[in-house]
């Protein structure tokens, strides 16, 4: 019997759906302090903020856990921390390097944890 080759799937990306209380104050923490666009087709219980090549959907009510962790690669983790701190979002931790990347972990309303991360600095 001849071998058959399995067909595999390539994946295209993955993007986390995150549960909020209030979609409308969740909205204005995405867009107006981490500099997230909220989408075109967007509703009143679910929508989708992105970033560059990061999304993230917003799901009011009926999908995911509060306090859900997600991690997004940046170009300069320090930079942004400089932004968020500025704009005034919630930094819980500010950027620390580790073997896999300099990271920051930043908050959302909902108890939801961002982990923007960069590559790792090597003299540190």
């Amino acid at each position: 019997m001849p071998e058959v080759k399995a067909v595999r799937t390539r994946f295209e990306h993955a993007n986390p759906i995150l549960n909020v209380a209030n979609m409308a104050r969740s909205l204005r923490y995405y867009v107006d302090v981490l500099g997230f666009s909220n989408a075109e087709w967007g509703g009143d219980d679910f929508t989708c903020v992105t970033r560059d090549g990061a999304s993230i959907y917003l799901s009011e009510g009926d999908q995911g856990q509060p306090g859900t962790w997600v991690w997004l690669g940046v170009e300069d983790v320090e930079a942004l921390h400089k932004e968020y701190s500025q704009r005034g979002a919630t930094i819980l931790q500010p950027p620390e390097n580790f073997p896999w990347a300099c990271e920051m972990k930043v908050g959302d309303p909902d108890g939801h944890v961002l982990r923007f991360g960069s590559d790792p600095k090597g003299d540190e």
